[in-house]
């Protein structure tokens, strides 16, 4: 029984410790978006504080024919090392400037983070020609959801241990519906 308790408040601690972090940003161009999985370091927890007040929309122009560049509207801490860099890599330059690699290049930048797709193609397609608005926001996609589940749904409920939970009303609390994360308030 115990072992049981303890199992339970592990998976409540991991599961409120997955929604609280924030792994991913949403990069859109051209009304085209694509997430992109952050690194783990100062700066993109810096960039993540930051976007938590909202998307920023920057303007972004091609160089040297492998990379896109803009300015950032605020500074971010970096730790720049030389890195080779390959095509869906996303910089820090100089502390105020995100780069998005569709080539690639080896100088000294601060990792932020990756596109979801490492296809050149696919990501030189994405980011276009010449001058760009793009806009970044925070993913959250993965984030906790609130959702209202009347008593008759026909859905199934998994408590966070994986128990299928079949009394209707729900109890608030957190659940599994569909493979998404769900608070019941």
């Amino acid at each position: 029984m115990y072992r049981k308790i303890i199992l339970t408040l592990i998976s409540v601690l991991a599961f409120v410790s997955m929604g609280c972090s924030q792994n991913k940003i949403s990069i859109t161009i051209d009304g085209r978006s694509m997430s992109a999985t952050l690194a783990d370091n100062v700066a993109t927890k810096a960039l993540i504080e930051k976007l938590s007040s909202g998307p920023i929309t920057i303007s972004m122009s091609n160089y040297g024919g492998f990379e896109k560049v803009g300015a950032l509207p605020w500074s971010l801490p970096s730790a720049d090392t030389q890195i080779n860099t390959k095509p869906g890599d996303i910089m820090l330059y100089s502390s105020d400037n995100i780069v998005i690699f569709y080539g690639q290049n080896y100088w000294a930048y601060t990792p932020l983070g990756v596109l979801e797709t490492s296809n050149p193609s696919e990501i030189s397609n994405f980011v276009g020609n010449g001058n760009k608005q793009v806009t970044i926001a925070l993913d959250n996609s993965a984030e906790v959801e609130t959702l209202t589940i009347n008593a008759d749904t026909k859905e199934r409920v998994f408590s966070l241990s994986g128990t299928e939970v079949t009394t209707r009303p729900l109890s608030p609390g957190l659940y599994i519906v569909n493979n998404r994360k769900v608070i019941i308030k």
